[in-house]
């Protein structure tokens, strides 16, 4: 007699970021998952290079979601982290503080290439893997009155380096090299991958 087939639910997708860019994007790779809060230090240390940076924080943020489930849901689950940063000159530029803030790094931004650095992070009980993205953004020469008006949009608040690709910030950029989805904060390529290898079929 043969035994009866064991139906295995799926294992639960969660997202450890409430970036509202980073639900869309892992929308359409995912058709369902959850939206895990997490906590997590974002302070650069010392001899730590931007793109070592930006993966530790990505991961960070993955672990701390797992951590967050109680047992039972850990089993099943699979934890998703990420993290963009701006980096030129070897600065890692973060959200901006303020207004002065963001003016500041437009500023330097202005007429130069510039990398966005795209890390994310899967983790799941007993087993974890990550991947990064570069990605090479140039802007055009910025005058006084365009990098007023963009910030008095208030677009650049809650963005890494004071801009959004996905929206009037498309109008600063002269040229991208590398990954649209990563610059706006999860490179589908590497996540899509990495879905994959977890069992998890990208839609």
């Amino acid at each position: 007699m043969l035994a009866p087939d064991i139906k295995r639910e799926p294992p639960m997708l969660y997202l450890a970021s409430q970036s509202p860019r980073r639900r869309d994007l892992l929308g359409q790779l995912a058709a369902t998952f959850s939206v895990l809060d997490v906590d997590v230090t974002e302070q650069r240390a010392i001899d730590e290079s931007p793109k070592d940076y930006v993966h530790r924080v990505a991961h960070d943020k993955a672990r701390a979601g797992l951590a967050s489930l109680d047992a039972n849901q850990r089993t099943d689950a699979i934890v998703l982290g990420a993290d963009t940063e701006v980096v030129l000159d070897g600065d890692v530029f973060g959200k901006p503080r303020d207004v002065a803030d963001a003016t500041a790094m437009l500023h330097r931004l202005s007429g130069r290439t510039h990398e966005v650095i795209s890390a994310v992070w899967l983790v799941c009980a007993d087993r974890e893997l990550g991947d990064v993205c570069v990605s090479r953004v140039r802007f055009a020469k910025l005058d006084e009155a365009s990098i007023a008006a963009y910030v008095a949009s208030g677009e650049p608040f809650g963005k890494a380096g004071a801009y959004a690709i996905q929206g009037r910030g498309a109008t600063l950029i002269e040229h991208l090299e590398g990954s649209y989805s990563g610059v706006m904060g999860l490179p589908l390529f590497e996540t899509a991958r990495l879905l994959r290898n977890f069992g998890i079929v990208p839609l």
